[in-house]
């Protein structure tokens, strides 16, 4: 079993706390993914995790095992970092059995291991070489091959594909995901970037200032945002954010009226709060269609297979994300149309999402501009 439970763990160094009572259950062979800003103590987690760095308070436990006070050799962990720590003296070979060699495996064993993992990671023609003749890639894949034929329980990766290009990144998140399919390990990595995250993750963690904004599916994070936070980290872009207040059948900001059938606005009539919508869950349409938000284009990013219209509302910028080809220029009015299912409401003060319990697919929202 390698199944990972964190129970109210914390970190401080002095009296300043970095990570604030963190509660994660990761089952065996799951693909974990922490997502966060820098600073927010994803990395810490994982250091932790793995032993590098002590607990403040709380428990981590491996399996069926408390691991707060083992050493990291004693943990069954394997750790891939951002910088791949390869001997620069050794060759690929050496580099994967180092572990091997250290832990006094038989040179018969250690090479038949070596030659596996090597296939598995593509890199069966590249032994003989050293780090210094190899791309970003393969030394990436050097590492990881150092990690599999240690045959650990857990995998942790702290952000190893930062240093690569954006194609490699791409192909590296490919062959992480195959290895993981195939070798079945708890794997657990840390990420600033929401793409890996999406792409990756089996269960996405999002942190932010040393807590646990949101645990679940990359889907279910995208489409059932728990906070601002999330909603706005998530996606890109963004998620368009407009602050006013709610009333019993309105949305007000600046002056403007929104009305709005949604079950929970009577409840937080007054409220100041936070409308929340996708950029691909706009519609573009004329500036004088009813129940349109007025707009003026401010510029058009295209991306080959679609664009995105950065539009402003009154000094409000939003965004929205187009599959066809448009000719609009700067300057231009044009009409934006909320589609109504795709709303969300945050609370103004706390960040959280209004109707926790109320699924997005089922609310009725009825949207139009007044």
């Amino acid at each position: 079993m390698s199944s990972i439970s964190i129970r109210n763990v914390r970190k401080a160094y002095g009296k300043r706390e970095v990570v604030h009572g963190v509660d994660l259950e990761f089952a065996d062979g799951a693909f974990v993914v922490i997502l966060g800003p820098s600073g927010c103590g994803k990395s810490t987690l994982l250091r932790m995790i793995a032993g590098l760095e002590e607990i403040t308070a709380g428990e981590i436990r491996i399996g069926d095992k408390v691991v707060n006070r083992l050493e990291p050799r004693e943990r069954g962990c394997a750790m891939v970092f951002q910088n791949y720590a390869l001997y620069p003296h050794m060759s690929v070979a050496g580099n994967i059995g180092y572990a091997l060699r250290v832990a006094g495996v038989p040179k018969a064993e250690r090479e038949r291991r070596v030659a596996e993992v090597a296939r598995v990671v593509g890199l069966e023609n590249y032994l003989s070489r050293r780090p210094g003749e190899l791309s970003g890639g393969q030394r990436q894949r050097v590492a990881m091959g150092r990690a599999i034929v240690r045959e650990p329980k857990v995998f942790l990766f702290d952000e190893p594909l930062s240093n690569l290009d954006a194609k490699l990144r791409v192909q590296m998140r490919a062959e992480i995901r195959r290895l993981h399919k195939r070798l079945a390990a708890t794997s657990v990595f840390v990420t600033h970037d929401q793409v890996e995250a999406m792409t990756l993750a089996d269960t996405l963690v999002v942190m932010n200032g040393g807590r646990v904004e949101q645990v679940g599916a990359p889907a279910e994070v995208y489409h059932r945002p728990r906070t601002r936070f999330v909603g706005a980290f998530i996606g890109a872009p963004a998620m368009n954010f407009i602050d006013g207040t709610m009333a019993a059948d309105s949305f007000t900001f600046d002056g403007r009226r929104v009305a709005v059938e949604w079950p929970f606005a009577r409840a937080h009539a007054g409220r100041p709060v936070a409308l929340g919508v996708r950029p691909e869950q706009v519609e573009l349409v004329a500036a004088d269609s009813p129940g349109a938000l007025p707009a003026t284009v401010d510029f058009v990013e295209e991306l080959g297979a679609g664009r995105v219209v950065y539009t402003d509302i009154d000094g409000l910028p939003f965004a929205v994300t187009l599959s066809e080809e448009t000719d609009l220029a700067p300057g231009e009015r044009v009409g934006l149309k909320l589609l109504p299912q795709s709303l969300h409401f945050f609370d103004g003060e706390t960040g959280l999402r209004l109707g926790l319990a109320e699924s997005v697919e089922t609310s009725r929202a009825a949207v139009a501009a007044a």
